[in-house]
């Protein structure tokens, strides 16, 4: 029997078969190993000219061709496949989608997320990926910005607590795992940080404030094993992410450990020569991403010729490429990759996409990622009545299958595969959810009443000198008459109005960032002319992020923002709004009052003259945290186990939460920490703890939450995370809100 080469042989250690691997490999080979390529161009010459590392965008053809490819190489090393699952498998048939991250944030179930994430690993290692761009880390401070609806909101401990949820999801018991996909913390750091919220300009961030807000999340899933993180696209004091070495050397890799992979962004690289100008060439762009610790560069086809001439030329050492495609054959090892390549497995899916339990999991989630901003008393709708009753479903959003979805989900724009996007009988719109809930005796009728956008092209071109595709530029719609007659007929001829409005596909995403938040095209009018129809109004905000609503709409019955709720989107708010289930979302983002407000986000730094604007208010619409239930809720009794605490303690405290409603609530308990003297200025409030209790009509319980000292710090003008000894308040409630936020002092000592 032949003995397998050692870098075959799995009984030897990892390093030992990293470093036998690497002994055979050519410089133009090792090259190759560092970049990851758009599996949409030529697969031939990326693979046996280029010999990439890894692919991306891979449709089910081209991954079988891809795998059958490298198996002719002389070497073997198999790919690492990549792909934006980004809130479920996003673009392949029949599989399940999530609402998204933000929605998913506003659940505040850590637990859910963490099954959604599992639930994705599994459906897409069945499909032959192996790799996740996921979670999105970044904290979303500025609505205009494209991007909000795939984070965690604005907080950092949530983000935290989410993010950590869905990495334990993605990498299950252990990469060795066949159902394990690697995750990808991302973008590292601040990149959501960008003026004027546009996509990937300079973010304005200094080392004191990414070390107070934007790292602790990357530090805690670094440490917590995440094997992956992606680097922003932005410069942040002028220096792009990708070459600033006190961010990936001395802080990533020197003061927290981390020993996993570190990839670009898409074309980082490239950027830095065409767009940033901060390299004069591909070949020193090439060297400076290399030195500064990047393994695998994203879709910068230069790279290889680049860094194969930094090597000749001596800006590049033999061993500065060793120590990253080391990293990249490490994870590649750790995955098992050599012995099973985890090619798309046909039994698997054919049996492990969209199961009944798969389903179920994604309808739990969807149900509690719904927030009931406002009501009168209107909702729920009793779908029990036996009289007739109509209701009509009328708005752009009402029915549109994918957009219902959002962005990275079927033909959402990043995969020309699915030009029809995810299969429409797996979707449940508004309309259909509540055609299919209400008695028979109940008429339910649909009018699209409103477009939202028009798109023309960019006068600046159709691509980008990278020769990516530039994106259409979205221009608001005008008000179809048709359209809105129609729905207005509707709404005459109906008990009740829902009005489902929002944003669209165009105004969501990468370099999509807005203007403005308000409606657009014809729905606004839409909305005043159903308001003057006097019929009960509800208003469904289907949109990718908070938007600013029109006087007609903050003044409906009730209101409900569901950000981009997924494939059981509609079935949750027809369950929703006749009651069936009970409200228990709450916002992880605060909704502003107007575009100028921008940012709104609630732990803002203390210190100002006066506590507005001039013309208007600065408190949110609705704050971080609040949401609605369909009963009253009251907090008393806040109590502390100590007052008097030492570094290494907890600060436990119980407040009794009790139902005097008719209705059961799920009550999401929010413990906020403020430092009343600090060193410096700071935060009048963080999130530091959350806990998630069920109150039945007439009870009382008693919730407890714990925040440890170790977490109440500040970060000192020289930049030290430290907990300061003195006066401390714990504030407890249901919102961010300080009315809303029983108060108790503790002195740490």
């Amino acid at each position: 029997m032949t003995t397998p080469l050692p870098y075959r042989d799995p009984t030897l250690p990892i390093q030992q078969r990293v470093t036998d691997l690497l002994s055979r490999m050519s410089r133009e080979e090792k090259v190759g190993q560092m970049m990851q390529l758009d599996a949409r161009d030529n697969l031939d010459h990326l693979i046996n000219t280029v010999h990439v590392g890894s692919i991306l965008h891979t449709s089910p053809d081209a991954l079988r061709e891809a795998h059958t490819l490298v198996e002719r190489t002389p070497l073997g090393i198999p790919l690492l496949v990549g792909e934006d699952c980004i809130h479920g498998h996003s673009f392949f048939e029949g599989t399940t989608i999530f609402p998204t991250q933000l929605g998913m944030a506003a659940s505040w179930n850590a637990p859910l997320i963490e099954q959604a994430a599992r639930v994705t690993a599994v459906e897409a290692s069945a499909t032959g990926i192996h790799w996740t761009f996921s979670p999105v880390l970044c904290i979303a401070r500025d609505l205009r910005w494209g991007r909000v609806n795939e984070t965690f909101g604005e907080d950092p401990h949530l983000i935290g607590e989410l993010a950590s949820a869905m990495v334990r999801g993605y990498q299950g018991d252990g990469l060795t795992d066949h159902t394990a996909i690697l995750a990808t913390a991302k973008h590292f750091a601040a990149y959501s940080e960008t003026q004027g919220g546009r996509d990937a300009s300079e973010a304005d961030v200094s080392q004191r404030k990414m070390r107070s807000w934007f790292l602790p999340p990357f530090e805690r899933v670094a440490r917590e094993g995440c094997r992956t993180f992606m680097l922003g696209y932005q410069t942040t004091d002028g220096v792009p992410i990708t070459i600033n070495s006190w961010l990936l050397d001395d802080v990533l890799r020197g003061e927290w450990g981390y020993t996993g992979m570190l990839i670009t962004d898409w074309d980082n690289v490239g950027r830095m020569v065409w767009e940033q100008q901060v390299m004069p060439d591909h070949t020193h762009a090439a060297a400076a991403a290399v030195k500064a610790g990047n393994d695998m560069v994203m879709t910068t086809p230069q790279f290889f010729d680049g860094a194969l001439r930094a090597l000749d030329q001596g800006l590049l050492t033999d061993a500065d490429v060793d120590a990253a495609v080391s990293r990249i054959l490490t994870v590649k090892f750790e995955l098992g990759l050599f012995e099973n390549p985890r090619r798309p497995n046909p039994e698997r899916i054919a049996t492990a996409l969209a199961t009944p339990d798969h389903t179920a999991i994604n309808r739990d989630l969807t149900r509690r990622s719904l927030v009931l901003l406002a009501n009168d008393g209107t909702l729920p709708l009793d779908a029990t009545l036996e009289v007739s009753k109509k209701i009509a479903v009328i708005g752009p959003n009402a029915n549109d299958h994918q957009y219902q979805l959002g962005d990275w989900a079927g033909n959402s724009g990043q995969a020309g595969w699915m030009p029809d996007g995810h299969l429409t009988n797996q979707i449940t719109t508004v309309y259909e959810g509540l055609r299919d809930i209400v008695p028979d005796t109940w008429t339910v009728t649909h009018a699209r009443g409103a477009n939202i956008v028009d798109l023309v092209d960019d006068p600046a071109g159709t691509h980008f000198p990278d020769g990516q595709p530039r994106p259409r530029i979205a221009q608001p719609a005008p008000i179809d008459e048709a359209l809105h007659n129609e729905a207005l007929a509707a709404a005459n001829n109906a008990d009740y109005i829902v009005a489902v409005v929002g944003d669209a596909i165009p105004l969501v995403g990468e370099g999509r960032s807005t203007a403005t938040l308000n409606l657009l095209g014809g729905q606004e009018q839409l909305l005043n002319d159903l308001a003057a129809t006097g019929k009960p109004l509800i208003v469904v905000l289907l949109a990718s992020k908070p938007l600013v609503l029109p006087p007609s709409a903050l003044n409906a019955n009730a209101i409900i923002w569901a950000a981009n709720p997924g494939m059981r989107g509609g079935q949750a708010l027809a369950e929703l709004i006749t009651g069936a289930i009970e409200p228990a979302g709450r916002l992880p983002i605060s909704f502003a009052r107007h575009v100028g407000q921008q940012p709104t986000y609630y732990n803002q730094i203390r210190g100002q003259h006066g506590d507005r604007y001039a013309d208007l208010t600065q408190d949110p619409q609705w704050a971080f945290g609040f949401g609605l239930s369909y009963t009253t809720v009251e907090y008393s009794e806040l109590v502390l186990d100590r007052t008097v605490l030492g570094a290494g303690d907890t600060v436990t405290a119980h407040i009794t939460v009790t139902n005097t409603g008719q209705r059961p609530a799920v009550e999401t308990v929010q413990a906020y920490v403020s430092d009343l003297v600090t060193s410096v200025s700071w935060a009048d409030k963080e999130l530091k703890a959350f806990t998630q209790v069920e109150v039945q009509p007439g009870q009382s319980v008693t919730a407890t939450v714990q925040v440890p000292v170790a977490d109440c710090t500040i970060v000192d003008a020289r930049g030290r995370r430290v907990v300061e000894p003195g006066e401390f308040e714990l504030l407890v409630g249901p919102s961010s809100r300080d009315e809303d936020l029983h108060r108790a002092k503790f002195i740490v000592q």
